[in-house]
């Protein structure tokens, strides 16, 4: 009878301890981008410093990793904050379908449109004509960011012959002299564009004023911001161009308690975080708090505590 009493609660404790280490699938983006990178080490620290495990995943970018959330396939994504914004509010590619299943947990970083080519005679965006172009999957926010460039500078689709690659292929094609440039939006240094600087050399096409604040007028999510020479091998001067927001989003199966404890785990880690990813020295609660969406619970408790007043859903 002993045995059995023991055997009991034995099974209780460990499907406690289960119940209490909740598992969350965190969906990021190709393998060869920042996405991909920084979401590991950031699962890997929630996991290891939280009663929340956090497993990263390659996912397919932005568009594609809020499909994966709102059927419940993933219930972490991290998306640009205007792509976001269009699922939400239910524009552009959602025009009237709306996407409305995801709260924001926080922004964490710069991803910056980086025009890329390995010809020195592209110069500027409107040198784009006529040339084979990767703009990212379709309905990427690859796509969209090179849709509103083009704009910027009175082109479309019509006026390039795109490619619709992922930042590894992209690259990829570049050193094989399959494209003359690529957009890519991510975090840099980016390790796609690291390798191609490294092993081929490349070029950053920058933006002038005029360009840059057109672009801002197109989306209010874009900031301008500038890629410091030296970011790549061969970068010798500064590069302009324009940002948006690396955003953790989550969807109603994260619970308060879940939510409180990636981002309170994720600010509270910051040193370690940093030394395991440079872009964990951009973790700013300023900046986390605004990306234009509104915020899970289990955030908006966390920024409030810091004395940040935080958009919650209505």
């Amino acid at each position: 009878m002993k045995k059995v009493v023991s055997l009991a609660i034995a099974l209780i404790l460990v499907f406690s301890c289960a119940a209490a280490m909740a598992e969350l699938t965190f969906t990021t983006g190709g393998t060869s981008g920042t996405y991909y990178a920084f979401g590991n080490v950031l699962a890997q620290y929630i996991t290891n410093n939280s009663d929340v495990a956090v497993t990263a995943v390659a996912g397919n970018g932005s568009a594609a990793n809020i499909d994966l959330l709102d059927i419940g396939d993933a219930q972490l994504g991290f998306v640009q904050n205007d792509v976001a914004n269009y699922a939400y509010n239910g524009i552009r590619i959602y025009d009237g379908k709306p996407v409305d299943s995801f709260t924001a947990i926080a922004a964490l970083y710069d991803e910056t449109v980086q025009l890329i080519t390995c010809n020195p005679d592209i110069k500027s965006v409107a040198d784009l004509k006529g040339k084979n172009v990767s703009i990212g999957s379709q309905g990427s926010g690859v796509y969209f960011n090179a849709l509103d460039f083009l704009a910027a500078y009175d082109l479309t689709l019509d006026d390039i012959t795109p490619q619709y690659q992922s930042f590894g292929d992209s690259a990829e094609a570049l050193k094989d002299g399959k494209i003359d440039a690529a957009f890519i939006v991510a975090g840099a240094p980016t390790p796609a564009v690291t390798d191609l600087a490294t092993t081929k050399g490349c070029y950053l096409v920058s933006l002038d004023d005029e360009h840059a604040e057109k672009l801002m007028g197109i989306s209010s999510a874009y900031s301008k911001t500038t890629i410091p020479a030296g970011t790549y091998e061969g970068l010798t001067e500064d590069v302009v161009t324009v940002g948006v927001k690396a955003t953790i989003i989550a969807n109603e199966d994260v619970t308060e308690d879940e939510a409180y404890a990636i981002v309170s785990t994720i600010f509270g880690g910051k040193d370690a975080i940093t030394e395991a990813h440079a872009k964990g020295a951009e973790l700013d609660l300023t900046y986390a708090s605004t990306c234009g969406l509104p915020y899970h619970p289990g955030a908006a408790k966390f920024f409030a505590e810091q004395g940040i007043e935080v958009e919650t859903a209505k």
